[in-house]
C-alpha cells in the first residue's frame, strides 16, 4: 500500500517573515513585562498592586508569562504558546476591565500573536482559512 505525504503548501518568504515580524512585536513588549514582574523595580509593584494583586504574585505572573512566551516563538510549540497566550491575555483584559482601565493593549497583543502565528504556520491557514 502506497503512502502519501503531505507537505505544506507553498506560501511565499516574504509572508513568513513578515509573520514573524508581525509576532515578534508582541513579544518584546510581553517578554519586557515578563522582566519587569522578575524584577520589580519601585515604580512597578505599586502601578501593579492597583489590580488588586498582591505583592507575592508578581513574580509568578512574570514566570508563567515568560514561559508561555517562550513557547510562542519555537515552531513546534507556538500554537501551545498562542493558546496559553490568549488565557493569559484574557486575564489581563478582565482584571483591566474590573477596575474601569482600558484593555486595547492587551487585545491588540492578542490579535498580532494569532495573525503573526497565521501568517507563518501553515497548520493554523489549513485550520482557519480565509478563503475555501
Amino acid at each position: 500500500m502506497a503512502t502519501t505525504s503531505q507537505t505544506a503548501p507553498d506560501v511565499s518568504k516574504p509572508i513568513i517573515l513578515v509573520g514573524w515580524i508581525i509576532g515578534i512585536v508582541p513579544v518584546a513588549f510581553l517578554v519586557m513585562s515578563g522582566v519587569m514582574k522578575l524584577v520589580r523595580p519601585d515604580l512597578f509593584v505599586p502601578a501593579f498592586t492597583k489590580f488588586g494583586y498582591d505583592q507575592s504574585v508578581i513574580r509568578p505572573f512574570g514566570v508563567v508569562q515568560l514561559v508561555c512566551t517562550v513557547l510562542y516563538l519555537f515552531p513546534r510549540t507556538a500554537v501551545l504558546g498562542a493558546v496559553l497566550l490568549t488565557g493569559y491575555m484574557g486575564g489581563a483584559i478582565a482584571t483591566h476591565l474590573r477596575i474601569g482601565d482600558l484593555f486595547y493593549v492587551q487585545f491588540g497583543l492578542g490579535v498580532l500573536l494569532w495573525l503573526g502565528l497565521y501568517l507563518r504556520d501553515h497548520r493554523i491557514r489549513a485550520l482557519l482559512p480565509l478563503r475555501s
